[in-house]
């Protein structure tokens, strides 16, 4: 990084800890990035001249004589249609080989949008994934996240999201992926020629842990230039927040703060709020979905990572592996779309409400059914065909290697009802039942 002229550099650090450097500097700002022994920094506390920077690789070697050079500006991204179809590090650095980007400057971070600007989410989100778009059906503007444990294919099912989603721009921040999944990201994105509508922000594994917290913020300012100045539809999808949170807990505990619960800092909950609540609807119809990854540590819904993320978004996304298919599916009774009524029945057909509802109910069923089974006692006739009615609903449905849209989804759902029941069993108004049963 060459220096300019009005750059200012110091040579004296007063106090180094395992994180920070502190020295005495005027005329600088909260945020703003530094080079310290050539390692970036950025500023993180000003106490009158006194002046704390966190060092992102960590402060080894660094000498209390380093030179640290103030760079004047705080992280920011150029944004214009060239970012379309590329892949960029933390820093919004091109790391596919291609040029970098020319256009505006904009200090990534921002504060989300005035609630006054904002309208009531009413554009459907179509994924093709049955268990989301039948049962837990997805709104423009809206914030959710998939709670998944680690071994689960949520990397998959964000590809598929990405490529099936009926939307302008989808951008991926990748926080803590490994190399495999980069490259499967970047194979599955290339393969469908879904690039030119696709932008990613990657942090790998080899990659320092601090710069994830770099990612949300350079994949929500992209958003915010489609969504606002070329008002389009852009769904961002953030996968791991839990890496995420750990890098937080990293940074804090290397500053001396007292953690809260979970090893995690006292700010997890506006950290993560400052993220989540990006997600807007505007007026002009540009609109900012937000669908993140979770992951749980052996399934701990409690942990304060998933713990405070379902405090601020509207619903969640629970994947499972259902033993009866060997599939993984969208889990209907842990799953919940808060905003799916805003949508369902008046952007989809009008039979989706009864049919969901329906649906769910005789899977509930099936349940009460296993566990008679498991205590050792007698199936009705009913319990039978409600437990062939689940396997069939899990198969054709919930699994997320399903990629219909959702008319057919109806038609398949009203296809086992006919195949299973009779009509009064499934307890769904009778003109729709007039319109919509097999004949057969």
């Amino acid at each position: 990084m060459a220096t300019t002229a009005f750059q200012k550099i110091y040579t004296k650090i007063s106090q180094i800890t395992k994180a920070t450097c502190t020295l005495k500097a005027t005329d600088v700002g909260y945020d703003e990035l530094a080079t310290i022994d050539g390692k970036l920094a950025q500023v993180v506390k000003i106490a009158g001249d006194n002046v704390t920077l966190q060092v992102f690789e960590g402060t080894n070697g660094i000498p209390t004589n380093a030179e640290v050079v103030f760079l004047g500006k705080a992280p920011s991204l150029k944004v214009s249609d060239q970012l379309a179809g590329r892949f960029f590090n933390a820093y919004g650095n091109p790391i596919d080989g291609g040029p970098q980007i020319e256009g505006k400057e904009v200090e990534i971070g921002g504060p989300s949008v005035n609630p006054v600007r904002r309208k009531q989410p009413s554009e459907l989100i179509a994924t093709g994934i049955a268990g989301i778009d039948l049962n837990n059906t997805l709104v423009s503007g809206q914030k959710i996240p998939f709670f998944a444990d680690p071994d689960q294919p949520f990397n998959q099912v964000m590809a598929n999201v990405a490529l099936r989603a009926q939307t302008d721009k989808i951008i991926l921040g990748g926080m803590g992926m490994t190399n495999d999944d980069y490259l499967y990201f970047k194979n599955v994105f290339s393969n469908a020629g879904a690039l030119d509508r696709i932008i990613s922000f990657v942090n790998t594994t080899e990659d320092p842990a601090v710069e994830r917290l770099l990612v949300p913020d350079m994949a929500l300012t992209a958003a915010e230039y489609f969504a606002v100045e070329k008002n389009e539809k852009v769904l961002v999808l953030l996968t791991d927040m839990t890496s995420y949170a750990d890098a937080l807990s990293i940074v804090s505990n290397r500053m001396d703060q007292i953690p809260s619960k979970d090893s995690m800092p006292g700010s997890l909950y506006s950290d993560l709020a400052k993220i989540y609540e990006k997600a807007v609807q505007f007026p002009a119809g540009g609109s900012i979905t937000i669908i993140a990854v979770t992951t749980l540590s052996g399934g701990d819904i409690t942990h304060a990572v998933p713990d405070n993320t379902g405090y601020i978004t509207e619903g969640q996304l629970f994947l499972r592996r259902d033993s009866d298919i060997g599939k993984v599916i969208v889990d209907p009774f842990r799953s919940l779309s808060r905003l799916k009524q805003l949508v369902s029945g008046k952007k989809t057909r009008r039979d989706h409400p009864q049919v969901m509802n329906a649906a769910v109910r005789l899977y509930a069923d099936a349940a009460n059914a296993k566990t008679k089974l498991e205590n050792g006692f007698d199936l009705t006739d009913y319990d039978e065909r409600t437990l062939a009615f689940a396997k069939a609903y899990s198969d054709q449905l919930l699994a997320i290697d399903v990629n219909v849209d959702t008319t057919e989804m109806l038609d398949v759902t009203w296809g086992l009802f006919g195949k299973y029941f009779k009509p009064e069993e499934v307890n769904i108004k009778k003109e729709l039942v007039d319109t919509y049963w097999p004949k057969n």
